[in-house]
Parts: structure tokens; sequence; C-alpha cells
């Protein structure tokens, strides 16, 4: 079975976008995963097709209409494969985690809800039991770039998508860290050179230096991560098991 995203917007002719194209365009060609962009429009019961409407209480801008959305989901759950998590693309979710990403990866899909205007009514999340979903500190004319962002996340770890099983495992998060630092030839770019244990052969040394330079990185850039990684007792940020003993703790 392909992984089957159903992704809820007022311009679905932003889909698939930049999924159409490299290794994602090139997994939905061989049927490995599949997008329907659905019009929230469609599911207004207006003769203006109504999506929105002033903030209870008052205040700028418009909300987007529960109602409306409900229908809409009802619509994605009933035509698409079971068990599909509906995901809400807005910056008051908690922020998206590659965990996260492999378990979405796994399963039979997402039902990704993109915002507009001021966001959503509240009541959908609960109604419609809705995963409120941010893609950081940042904030986004609406959720299809959002959107495009964590399906490409999840298309990428499909089976058979990158070839080698093996050949995400060093990124940045996997293993709770950030990806050591890469160089390729010229060995000597304006008087600067790639290190030398990385043209010493010493493949032990290789990787010493690459698991050192993840440490290093992670604590000087991203001590959010540095703190998980240093207290998590085996489990890593991505939600795969540590397998050597974390070094410089």
């Amino acid at each position: 079975m392909s992984f089957s995203a159903t992704v809820l917007t007022l311009y679905p002719d932003m889909f698939p976008g930049p999924l159409g194209v490299s290794l994602a365009g090139r997994a939905r060609e061989e049927g490995k995963w599949a997008i329907d962009a659905v019009q929230i429009r469609d599911f207004a019961q207006d003769k203006h097709r109504t999506v929105d409407d002033t903030p209870a209480g008052g205040g700028a801008g418009m909300v987007l209409k529960v109602d409306v959305l409900a229908r809409a989901i009802d619509h994605a759950r009933a035509t698409g494969p079971m068990g599909r998590p509906v995901l809400a693309m807005t910056p008051r979710g908690r922020p998206l985690t590659q965990a996260r990403v492999r378990e979405l990866a796994a399963g039979p899909g997402v039902i990704v809800l993109c915002g507009r205007f001021e966001g959503f009514d509240e009541r959908i999340f609960a109604g419609r039991d809705v995963e409120e979903v941010s893609m950081g500190d940042i904030i986004l004319s609406g959720g299809e770039p959002a959107a495009i962002m964590l399906l490409d996340a999840c298309i990428r770890l499909l089976p058979g998508v990158m070839g080698a099983a093996s050949s995400g495992d060093d990124e940045s998060f996997e293993n709770g860290l950030l990806e050591y630092p890469h160089y390729t030839r010229p060995n000597d770019w304006e008087g600067r050179l790639i290190p030398e244990v990385l043209r010493s052969g010493d493949h032990g040394k290789i990787d010493a230096w690459r698991k050192q330079q993840a440490l290093d990185d992670t604590r000087s850039r991203r001590p959010d991560l540095w703190e998980r990684y240093g207290g998590a007792s085996g489990q890593s940020a991505s939600g795969a098991r540590r397998k050597t003993k974390d070094l410089g703790q």
C-alpha cells in the first residue's frame, strides 16, 4: 500500500509543486505515494462559497469556519485509507520532530489541513481530533509551504525512495545530533584545506572525527538538541536507539 496524502487547501494548484520533481516526483510516478489536493471552498454551503468569518469577540482578520473545515475533513476520511491522522499546519502547534515524521511515514498517510487568514476556529481540533503542527518559530502566509515540507520529510523515508536504506542515517536529527560537516575536491580552495584526517584513509579516525564534530556542533549551535541528547538515556531525538555510548559527556 502506498503512502496517501490528502491536502485540504484554498489553493490546490500549489500541489504537488516541488513534490512533483526530484526524489519525491520520481517516487510518485512509481506509485510509492499519492497526493490529492482538495479545495476547502467546495464544502461551503452558501452561494458565495464562504469559508471564513469575522473573529468572535472582535479583532483583525478572518477565521476559517469550523463547519466548512469539518465537512472537508469528513470527506477526506471517507474517501481515503483508514487511520490517517489529520494534521493542521499552524504556528500554535507542537514543533514537528524527526521522530514524528518517522511515525507518519510508517503509516498509511496523512490528511493535511492548510490554514489561511487568522487561522482555524479552535473547535475543529477537538471536534475532529486534529493534531496541531508547527514547522518552526516563523509565520507563513498560509499552511501550504509547511505542508510541502511535512510531506517531503515523510516521502524521503518511504522504502526505496532514497535508494540505500542507510543513506539517511547520519543526517541531522536522525541520531539526536546535527550532521557532521562535509567536504569534497578540490583539496585546496582559496587556501582553505580539507581536514587532514579526511584524507588519511584511516576510517576509524574518520568516523571518530565525524562523531566529535557532530557532538561539538550540536553543543554549540543547538543547545536545545544537546540537552535532549545528553539526557535521553539511550534514546535519540528521532526515536532510534543509539548503537554506541555517547561521547563528550
